[in-house]
């Protein structure tokens, strides 16, 4: 009996051997990846026009189309939302600065810029590989999804700006914000300048 374990592990030993190879490079290329931001973002357009391309010549897979489109409205939830919800904050105890004189705490995102992007990337490239497998062609009135889903996201995006006006942040920062120091606090400019 122990001979034919062994010999499981040893046919096994070159495919492990491969796996962990495989993940390794993955991780590499992946780390590579990370502060080249427009780059990543242009290789997931390209992933997802083959995608919309794909679907749109073969006119099936809305089913596949639908679901995805559900999985990035979740993900874009979690980019815009903050870490750590203002909402429980108050019940907690803690709140938000309301006056200038209020520590200043920056807007941390639930679902970090570079996880959004895998996140979606991965997606859109397991959407394109079921397009290749007839199973996933479930036959549906398309528009009845298309409907939905404009709906679920105009509800969706409703709320969330609602909740971002009544605690008063916004997700994006545009230019970098410096600190122009005590001195131009004297001579009447205050705070925070773009630059």
């Amino acid at each position: 009996m122990d001979g034919s374990d062994n010999d499981a592990a040893t046919a096994l030993a070159p495919i492990a051997k491969w796996t962990s190879e495989f993940s390794r490079a993955f991780q590499y290329y992946l780390d590579r990846s990370t502060p080249r931001r427009t780059e990543r973002w242009i290789g997931t357009l390209a992933v997802a026009s083959v995608y919309v391309l794909r679907v749109y010549f073969f006119q099936g897979f809305y089913l596949v189309s639908y679901g995805l489109g559900i999985y990035i409205l979740n993900l874009l939830i979690g980019f815009l939302s903050p870490k750590v919800d203002p909402e429980l904050e108050v019940l907690e105890g803690a709140s938000l600065p309301t006056k200038d004189s209020d520590e200043f705490r920056p807007f941390i995102r639930r679902l970090p810029e570079f996880k959004f992007w895998y996140s979606i990337t991965k997606a859109f490239s397991i959407a394109l590989v079921m397009t290749l497998f007839s199973v996933f062609d479930v036959p549906v009135f398309w528009p009845i999804l298309l409907f939905y889903w404009i709906v679920l996201f105009l509800i969706t995006m409703r709320r969330q700006i609602k909740h971002m006006i009544k605690y008063k942040y916004v997700p994006f920062t545009i230019g970098k914000q410096a600190y122009t120091g005590k001195n131009a606090a004297a001579t009447g400019v205050t705070g925070l300048s773009t630059g």
